[in-house]
This record gives structure tokens, sequence and C-alpha cells, in this order.
């Protein structure tokens, strides 16, 4: 069995208005992770990412590319103690 890991995730770049939030949630849907994503104030994404170890760490590596439209320059991992905190993948506003 995989560890489980938790990763707070900013992302910024041009990642506002190319729906990075919803591909996000796709992938994570896909790679089966949960958590949730959002848009920051200050123009990044922000998100939580559960889930075992391989699978957030290629959900972090469709991050450093992202949506067709988006243009990510830098993608900050915190890891965090895992919680088991989430049913599914939300979009938070």
């Amino acid at each position: 069995m995989s560890d489980k890991v938790r990763a707070h995730v900013v992302i910024r770049g041009w990642v506002q208005g190319v729906a990075f939030r919803y591909k996000t949630k796709g992938a994570a849907c896909e790679h089966q992770v949960t958590g949730w994503v959002r848009n920051k104030g200050d123009g990044s994404v922000e998100a939580v990412f559960e889930g075992e170890k391989n699978k957030v760490e290629s959900l972090l590596k469709w991050c450093e590319k992202g949506p067709p439209m988006a243009v990510v320059k830098a993608v900050e991992v915190d890891w965090e103690e895992y919680t088991n905190g989430f049913e599914g993948f939300d979009i938070r506003f």
C-alpha cells in the first residue's frame, strides 16, 4: 500500500482566466486525488491535494503545465500531515 500524503500547493503565472481550476478538478479526479482548488487575490491558484503519494506527485507534475492556455511560472509545494479530510475534489470560491 502506498503512503498517503497531503500537498498544499500555490501555482503562479498566467493561471487565472484559463480554466485552471476546472481542469485541475478533472485531473484530480482522473488521478484519484481529493482536496480543493481556488483562485487567490494575487493572481495565483491555491490547492490542497490528498491521496497516494505517487498519484499526488503525478498531479503536481500536471500542474507544472496546466491546461493549454496557462503559462505556469512556479509550483510551490508544502508537504503537510495527511488528514483524510475530503470525500472528493471541490472548486472553492
